[in-house]
């Protein structure tokens, strides 16, 4: 984007990747507008904070006059704003595509991954205080998932879901692991699937992965290469003031302290350090710095935090971010006296839900009761598949929606309340509206 002061329209800017696209933009001063179907805190703060003319819902009236169209990965061509825009010429780029002309002109440190890729963006940009943060969620430090400095340096949240990380232009990338997801976008295509993070990893000058992870020790490439078992020792797992945090000794660069519980945050705090050295950080600095990380919204998120009733958000969608997730509950559960450990998950997408059932059914293993809630379809069409059945080893629950009031998580079913949880660890999962319910909001 390299004309100042472009007029920009954003279709779905309510979403969470969209909306920092815009945030960005606005802020490297470009005049930004957006529609969705619905108003949002994420729609109130782009127009408050942000001077976004926001339309709800979509209307064609609403690319009058703009010079770019970016949309979301959700609109089709039969969109009314969509085919306004064609009708006037006006420029239309995919999410995917506006991204090649938001970075190429700026220092990206790219973080990509299966899984902890919003965790350690989070981390990295607690770490170098003074850069652009462009990730995909929000973090708890500076509230938001976006954070703007007058200079060209950005961390970035790159997305493999849609091939997009091969838009990034990084100059530095750190992978955090790698497996097979999104494979729909693939076309169940594995060669597909793993050429597009050798091609993003041919990317930038310079690399920091986990050479511990099958894939990613396979490569020969040049970078620098964290071996998780022998390099991050003495983990321990503590309590300040009641919230977790994972403390660890990092090759011979001394002891770190981070927010949050699990060998999986030492991980990630090891990549997003590392990756700080190659920048050249200060090591004291990077230590001190580390500390104003506080965890992003919705991962290993206590929502309520009561000496016998903790409540907990988390985005884990997959099973392997749930097991590692209930390790850390069941740790956190023990060192807080809290008792039994009551899971509440919303499964997200059919698919998802059907290629991974067998790994969903062992990875809730250690909770004392299962709720299940309707699978969120994000859009797919409607399959039937057997959780009752599937999960009948656990003491199981089907509901059909969950709600918090006055401290007090409500599971219901039929529009009947069918239990109460007001003690106890009680932590939902799922990346649908679980997040609203579990915090008792409307959506």
């Amino acid at each position: 984007m390299g004309n100042d002061n472009l007029k920009i329209h954003f279709i779905g800017i309510g979403g969470i990747g969209l909306s920092a696209l815009a945030k960005f933009l606005a802020n490297d001063g470009h005049a930004i507008s957006g529609s969705d179907i619905k108003q949002t805190e994420i729609t109130n703060d782009l127009s408050i904070n942000f001077h976004a003319k926001i339309t709800i819902p979509h209307h064609p009236d609403a690319v009058e006059g703009t010079d770019v169209v970016i949309y979301s990965a959700a609109v089709r061509p039969t969109n009314k704003e969509y085919k306004r825009a064609k009708e006037l010429g006006i420029t239309l780029l995919s999410r995917k595509e506006a991204l090649k002309f938001i970075l190429e002109k700026k220092e990206v440190y790219a973080v990509g991954g299966a899984h902890g890729k919003s965790t350690t963006s989070a981390m990295l940009s607690s770490i170098i205080p003074e850069s652009n943060a462009l990730i995909g969620a929000i973090s708890k430090e500076f509230g938001s998932n976006v954070r703007h400095f007058d200079n060209e340096k950005v961390v970035f949240e790159a997305d493999e879901s849609d091939e997009s990380f091969l838009n990034s232009n990084p100059y530095l990338a750190i992978v955090t692991n790698v497996e097979p997801e999104h494979m729909e976008y693939y076309e169940y295509d594995e060669v597909r699937f793993y050429d597009a993070y050798r091609n993003f990893l041919s990317l930038p000058k310079i690399r920091i992965i986990n050479a511990e992870d099958d894939f990613l020790s396979s490569l020969e490439i040049e970078a620098i290469r964290l071996y998780p078992s022998k390099d991050i020792v003495e983990v321990r797992f503590i309590l300040v003031n009641g919230e977790p945090y994972t403390s660890f000794d990092l090759l011979d660069y001394g002891r770190f302290e981070v927010f949050g519980f699990g060998y999986h945050i030492a991980l990630d705090a090891s990549l997003a350090i590392l990756a700080a050295i190659e920048l050249g950080a200060n090591i004291e600095r990077i230590r001190k710095n580390l500390l104003e990380y506080k965890g992003i919204k919705k991962r290993f998120d206590i929502i309520q935090n009561r000496e016998n009733c903790v409540v907990i958000d988390d985005y884990g969608h997959h099973p392997t971010e749930i097991k590692v997730t209930m390790e850390s509950l069941k740790t956190y559960a023990k060192m807080r006296e809290l008792g039994q450990l009551k899971i509440i998950w919303q499964p997200h997408k059919y698919s998802r839900t059907m290629d991974n059932l067998e790994a969903f059914v062992e990875c809730f293993e250690g909770a004392d009761e299962l709720v299940i809630l309707p699978i969120w379809a994000a859009g797919e069409i409607e399959v039937d598949i057997d959780l009752k059945g599937a999960f009948s080893r656990y003491k199981l629950l089907m509901a059909d929606t969950v709600t918090k009031e006055d401290g007090i998580v409500k599971v219901i079913k039929d529009g009947h309340v069918i239990r109460e949880y007001s003690q106890h660890l009680i932590a939902a999962f799922g990346a649908g509206d679980i997040t609203y319910q579990i915090r008792g909001e409307s959506h």
